[in-house]
């Protein structure tokens, strides 16, 4: 019989840097430190979380390619040693070459590459504005096709997006997987003048997220995730392996570190919604069949979650 006081924690997205070379308005991950966990505690902690359960890793920052030696270790670990089923990395893309993913595509599953708009000049708004992001982008998927690894594409939907057509670019991108998040404000993080990003500017409502869905949902890579569905379904680990959850005033906060305590006294104290991970079908990759088109209903969402995520 299972123990339901038991948390699996299937799914891991490890921000082990909180250092970027961009400067996105709305970050949710701020540099606050400019640590960098020495390698062998971080394998230390990535063999506690298989040995609790966790079958994907989903390397981030910050930017992981400001360490790419540090990274290119922790795949091929994660492969060789872990045997973990899936081993994926998000990017902004500017510091991603040729060259590593030929050199470690045995290790890598999918690479999701930020990109939030096809004009540069609301990249430039938004803070991602180098001028190449979109050519980048272009880059990173054939490279992807080349070398048989998914890719995905991660676009924050906000104030100078949400009404962008990205039809057409979608489909010459033509990316397994496309997650459009509705912009998100976390307390302690991005909220307010006081914190290293301020993304009351970028805030857009329900309907106006709702928008760009409807116009963009019939695409069979499209993946949408509002405010709601997002909060607390993601397991985030902390460049120093604690998690990061919302506490009861609903401002971030870091847990116990999982290298010096009981991972499941750890997880007791996390805020995560397991059934909020499950309803956005955080578990896709058990199954590629449904790695597509995991549509969420926005209202419905509200009808079922508002009670349980604060």
């Amino acid at each position: 019989m299972k123990n339901s006081n038991i948390k699996i924690p299937l799914s891991v997205n490890y921000h082990f840097t909180r250092l970027c070379n961009m400067k996105c308005g709305f970050c949710f991950h701020t540099r606050k430190t400019s640590f960098l966990m020495d390698i062998e505690n971080a394998k230390k902690g990535l063999k506690i979380l298989k040995q609790s359960g966790m079958k994907k890793i989903n390397f981030a920052g910050g930017e992981p390619f400001t360490y790419p030696k540090f990274l290119e270790e922790l795949c091929k670990y994660c492969k060789n040693e872990l045997k973990l089923e899936k081993v994926s990395i998000v990017t902004n893309g500017t510091l991603v070459k040729e060259k590593f993913i030929e050199k470690n595509y045995k290790y890598i599953d999918m690479i999701g590459v930020s990109l939030d708009s096809f004009d540069e000049e609301i990249n430039k708004k938004i803070g991602r504005g180098t001028g190449k992001n979109v050519i980048q982008a272009f880059k990173i998927a054939e490279w992807c096709k080349k070398y048989n690894i998914k890719f995905k594409l991660n676009t924050v939907v906000c104030k100078y997006n949400y009404n962008e057509n990205m039809i057409e670019n979608i489909q010459k991108l033509n990316p397994d997987r496309w997650k459009c998040f509705q912009v998100l404000m976390v307390k302690g993080e991005n909220d307010s003048n006081e914190t290293l990003r301020n993304a009351s500017e970028f805030i857009i409502s329900d309907e106006q997220f709702k928008m760009f869905c409807d116009k963009h949902k019939h695409l069979k890579c499209f993946v949408n995730e509002s405010n709601k569905i997002m909060a607390n379904s993601y397991l985030i680990l902390d460049e120093y392996m604690r998690f990061l959850y919302k506490n009861e005033k609903g401002v971030e906060v870091p847990s116990k570190s999982i290298l010096d305590n009981d991972i499941q006294d750890v997880l007791k104290d996390v805020n995560w919604d397991e059934d909020a991970f499950k309803y956005r079908n955080g578990d896709y990759f058990l199954n590629d069949e449904i790695l597509n088109h995991n549509i969420v209903d926005i209202e419905d969402l509200a009808k079922n979650f508002d009670k349980q995520i604060v």
